[in-house]
């Protein structure tokens, strides 16, 4: 079922071969490679080439490549790179042994030796598509491996038998049931597959109990199963119809595999009804996908009009195109073989062994970007050297699970489960107002863009959070009513770790005098230094972000000099402020220059008090309140005294 064998197969007819054996035994193999039982033929030819003398290497050679092409198809990779090695040691002419040889030796990880047989291959087909990705895949394989994704994989040992298990597939819309595909020892059927040497696949089912866990795998009471092979399911996004394969095995000839659909009556599967996709009886078609909104299926087949090898293709379920199907094209399929779709929104994940890859089949997804797709290889630990396909993901969820042979000596497939870490990105802070006292219950309005428009409110001690999303621009308002609007940008980073992004707010109270800090003069002068630009660039951040407000600027002095020379001076400075806005761009009717001399000494406050210990809360700083401290301290004080502040006017500026 994994390499739904009954695809068309081209029949090499071996005329010099049959000249030195059994008419029978030759036309026995023929007849077991010609409808697909590998298994079968591969052990004729292993006796034709046991009982064929060494000297007689025309006929070992050929026997040995067909040998070693059963086994490439039943996935035996050490037995298929023996052979093959032989077939080339043994001086086989057809080309093609040379490109199975380094596609083998690439399933096995040996990549190096891989890249010898592919380059011999290319100087007799130098335009081959298979061999130059071959090449480029083994030079990224090792590069992948030593840089690996941050999936996490795990051999699921507990669905796993000691036969093969693949192609899960969960159960939508809650994901709490596991279908997959194996050929355990509880099939329905006992006959041997001639394909693989093993049972017939059945599908099987793992239910969860009411706390979530997983149960052991168990059969399906239905007619899904048959005595030959059933499997590789897919759902509709409702999860009452199954889609599924089923080869209809026939010993005397080569049976087309088929496309079957079965409903679901609740907890029951009814009886499975073939879909007449391809209007013949000798095609194919297998490995069913159906899109989540239930208009296409997609298949895979081996028929004329596809890339080469087995493609994936489309099958139109509704609309005008009903009941058509088209190939889904170059930049998906390739000359090798594409398998196992499945169907997650918009993407298309599926296996392939064509495009370049870690060994034999990798995981890759499709994702249609401006109009095309876009392919991308799921990498280690995902892939490996060897088959990983038939991929399914919990609903909005990161993580599900595949199958793959990686490590299996047999080349049977087990189940895996994936998951990639969730990383938390947050914003946090603190609405604080101009004394460094938390404003509690302010909104903060957040806009991104990637269309979050969202509001958080902070709770009474200012504080706030917000779960963000990576790689993203925000930009965030605080208000809250009798405050002035402080607005922040955040640009969040695309990396695949948690992140906390620290974003406070200043809310300034309307009405109330707001010092701004480090705005210095030249002594005894109104001339601003370059050092206050700083801080003057932040009062304009403040004014853009509230269009609407007008303000006072006012200057103060300490108490040398006399009142009418501190008085003009500060006038003169508070000016200077206002200039320099204006220059910036803030119109000038947004500003008044006030200049109160010593006339308004400072008041100290909690926050003030706080940095200056000599100071006490509410206390005055008045001329007899300085002229008690120290000489230090009256300096210290002197230079408190000298400020420059803005309060605002009005929020009506341009409104009426």
């Amino acid at each position: 079922m994994k390499y739904i064998g009954l695809f068309f197969i081209c029949i090499v007819t071996l005329l010099y071969l049959s000249t030195g054996c059994s008419r029978a035994t030759i036309a026995k193999a023929e007849e077991k490679y010609a409808i697909g039982e590998y298994y079968d033929a591969a052990s004729i030819y292993k006796k034709l080439y046991n009982k064929t003398k060494s000297k007689d290497k025309p006929r070992r050679g050929l026997l040995a490549y067909r040998m070693g092409d059963c086994y490439r198809l039943i996935n035996y990779s050490a037995r298929a790179e023996a052979s093959f090695i032989n077939a080339v040691r043994y001086g086989h002419p057809d080309s093609t042994t040379l490109l199975y040889l380094a596609e083998t030796l690439k399933k096995n990880g040996k990549y190096k030796d891989a890249i010898g047989y592919y380059e011999q291959f290319l100087k007799i087909v130098p335009d081959s598509k298979l061999a130059n990705n071959g090449i480029i895949a083994c030079k990224l394989a090792p590069e992948w491996k030593s840089k690996p994704s941050l999936y996490q994989i795990k051999k699921m040992d507990k669905f796993n038998s000691r036969r093969g298990d693949f192609s899960p597939m969960l159960l939508p819309p809650e994901g709490d049931q596991l279908y997959f595909t194996s050929f355990r020892d509880q099939t329905v059927g006992d006959k041997i597959n001639g394909i693989t040497g093993a049972r017939f696949n059945d599908i099987f089912v793992v239910l969860q109990n009411e706390k979530k866990e997983w149960l052991l795998p168990s059969t399906i009471e239905s007619e899904i199963n048959s005595e030959y092979d059933d499997g590789v399911c897919s759902f509709t996004a409702d999860g009452k119809t199954m889609y599924f394969t089923r080869g209809n095995m026939d010993p005397e000839r080569a049976a087309p595999a088929e496309i079957y659909s079965s409903s679901r009556t609740e907890a029951s599967w009814g009886t499975p009804k073939a879909i007449d996709i391809v209007k013949d009886s000798i095609t194919s078609v297998g490995h069913p996908a159906v899109s989540p909104e239930g208009d296409y299926l997609l298949f895979v087949s081996d028929m004329a009009g596809g890339q080469g090898g087995k493609d994936i293709w489309m099958y139109h379920l509704t609309g005008t195109e009903q009941g058509m199907y088209e190939n889904m094209g170059p930049i998906i399929n390739t000359p090798g073989d594409e398998m196992f779709p499945f169907v997650r929104d918009s993407v298309i994940y599926f296996a392939s062994d064509g495009h370049p890859g870690m060994g034999g089949l990798d995981l890759f997804k499709a994702t249609k970007v401006q109009g095309h797709w876009e392919i991308d290889n799921m990498r280690y630990p995902i892939n490996s050297n060897g088959d990983d396909f038939g991929i399914t993901f919990f609903p909005k969820k990161e993580e599900g699970f595949f199958s793959s042979n990686r490590g299996d000596a047999r080349g049977w497939d087990h189940l895996y489960s994936f998951s990639y870490p969730t990383f938390t990105t947050l914003i946090t802070g603190i609405v604080w107002d101009s004394e460094d006292e938390p404003v509690g219950e302010s909104v903060i309005r957040i806009v991104g863009d990637n269309g979050t428009n969202q509001k958080v409110v902070t709770k009474l001690d200012g504080t706030y959070s917000y779960p963000a999303e990576p790689g993203v621009t925000y930009i965030m308002q605080a208000s809250k009513e009798g405050y002035l609007n402080a607005k922040e940008e955040v640009m969040t980073l695309n990396e695949s770790k948690d992140h906390t992004y620290l974003k406070d707010f200043t809310a300034i109270l309307i009405g109330k005098p707001v010092l701004i800090e480090n705005i210095f003069y030249d002594f005894d002068k109104a001339t601003l230094r370059k050092e206050s630009e700083e801080s003057l660039n932040e009062l304009i951040k403040v004014l853009n972000d509230n269009p609407n407000v007008s303000i006072e600027l006012g200057a103060h002095t300490d108490m040398v000099g006399t009142d009418k020379y501190n008085l003009d001076l500060s006038q003169r400075r508070a000016e200077s402020v206002c200039e320099y806005l204006i220059k910036q761009g803030i119109e000038a009717g947004r500003l008044t220059a006030k200049g109160y001399g010593e006339s308004l000494p400072v008041t100290v406050s909690k926050k003030l008090a706080a940095t200056h210990r000599y100071l006490q809360q509410d206390s005055i700083l008045t001329p007899d309140y300085i002229m008690k401290l120290t000489p230090e301290q009256q300096d210290s004080a002197c230079q408190i005294n000298r400020r420059t502040e803005f309060r605002v006017l009005k929020t009506t500026y341009n409104l009426y």
